[in-house]
């Protein structure tokens, strides 16, 4: 059928090679974008305050001092003085959920065991300090400050930096300092883009250095990331947001296109897709596209969202088919709207977060559901998780052994490092038991 919009409709058969291989970068700018963030990092490195005021005027379109960069506490106490109750309500109740689920998530890592003399302990320790990015432009993302804070809180980190680009009026939305006074931030800077990254990563004569550096952005700030990873952690490499929809015949057409639209309306870059094998649901999803697209907020920016990266995949009515084909895209969200979605998340091995039932739309887990919405995109739901307190600590393993413990692998040891050539470990061993009657 002809639609208004021009999105992908194949055959699974018909799929091009490589087809699911995407990037944060695109080949035809990868080079332009490299260089210009090496070029960046460098100056921060080099003239520190000085490079980020200047790069802070050119992108952000702002003049600020080495004083200005610093979010003051009066800055905070008047941010809430212009948003609502209603939105610091909401901004304390992700909070709450969130903090809940990673605490529980947390007690059950830790465990220790006994056995022949040797006792072992299995500890957290956190990471000392972290850097959070949070995106800014088109769309304000307090959401994201409180993704990516509130772990680290759980986590125990004792410094924990935001960075987020300023306004022409060289300030930061008010809701992103409400959440940050409510997430218990630290320090908050008026700093975006690569220039934040690096200060972070190497720091400047205003913001200290951190430990590892978390958080979205644009395709600037993901190579920036990947660029100072050699120096300092980083979370994940992040590309455009995505959602794939699993959905057979008795999927709502409508709420498909609803949530191919949510998804869409990130920026022009993202990524929705479907997979079913009903060739009626196709047909009534991309009236629905056209019809909900047609009258939706944001509306240039959902339509070449869709055109440029929207697609649907038809498939046989086989499980096997839809699963493969699901495990292959490994999307960061995952929708699945089919009779039995139990029995496809359970055989779901490569995705960010997945979503089940019609009452789960991404919108849930991003705002309400207490799950993590920093999540791995670009296919890396194949080998990353979600962000959690986790990526905040250092599992330590303490190990104590008795005389008689030792022992007991005393053979094994010399078996081994004989085996390896590092006969002083077997010496170190063998120390132990000398001038014994």
């Amino acid at each position: 059928m002809r639609t208004r919009l021009e999105i992908k409709v194949w055959k699974a058969r018909e799929l091009p090679l490589n087809w699911f291989k995407r990037k944060a970068i695109d080949d035809t700018d990868s080079e332009a974008v490299e260089n210009s963030v090496k070029e960046i990092i460098g100056e921060v490195q080099k003239r520190g305050n000085t490079a980020l005021i200047e790069f802070t005027d050119r992108f952000d379109k702002t003049k600020l001092t080495a004083r200005d960069l610093q979010v003051s506490t009066a800055e905070i106490k008047a941010a809430y003085k212009t948003v609502s109750q209603q939105q610091v309500n909401a901004l304390k109740l992700m909070r709450e959920r969130l903090f809940s689920n990673e605490k529980r998530a947390l007690r059950q890592i830790g465990y220790k065991t006994s056995r022949e003399g040797i006792s072992i302990q299995n500890v957290m320790r956190p990471i000392e300090s972290v850097g959070c990015y949070v995106p800014a432009g088109q769309a304000v993302y307090p959401s994201t400050l409180v993704m990516t804070t509130t772990p680290a809180k759980v986590a125990g980190v004792q410094r924990i930096v935001v960075c987020s680009p300023p306004t022409s009026k060289g300030t930061i939305n008010p809701l992103i300092l409400v959440a940050a006074d409510i997430c218990q931030v630290n320090e908050v800077y008026k700093v975006g883009g690569v220039q934040a990254i690096a200060a972070l990563a190497y720091g400047t004569e205003t913001i200290k250095p951190v430990k590892k550096i978390v958080g979205p952005g644009s395709k600037y700030v993901t190579a920036a990331k990947v660029q100072v990873s050699k120096d300092v952690a980083i979370d994940m490499p992040a590309g455009p947001s995505e959602v794939l929809i699993l959905a057979d015949e008795k999927a709502n057409p409508k709420l498909v296109a609803a949530d191919m639209i949510s998804q869409a309306e990130h920026g022009t870059d993202s990524v929705a897709g479907l997979i079913t094998p009903s060739r009626k649901l196709v047909d009534a999803v991309l009236r629905c596209l056209d019809e909900q697209s047609a009258v939706a907020e944001r509306r240039e920016i959902v339509e070449k969202a869709l055109s440029t990266h929207g697609f649907i995949i038809v498939c046989k009515d086989d499980p096997e088919e839809i699963i493969a084909l699901a495990n292959a895209f490994a999307p960061e969200h995952l929708e699945i709207m089919t009779e039995k979605p139990k029995d496809v998340a359970d055989r779901i091995t490569s995705a960010g977060l997945i979503l089940m039932g019609p009452y789960s739309p991404v919108a849930l887990s991003d705002y309400g559901s207490g799950t993590n919405h920093v999540l791995p995109t670009g296919g890396f739901g194949s080998v990353y998780s979600g962000l959690s307190a986790l990526d905040f600590m250092r599992r330590v393993s303490i190990v104590e052994s008795t005389k008689e413990g030792l022992e007991k692998i005393r053979s094994q040891v010399k078996v081994l490092t004989e085996a390896e050539n590092l006969p002083n470990h077997c010496k170190a061993v063998e120390a132990r038991f000398e001038n014994e009657s």
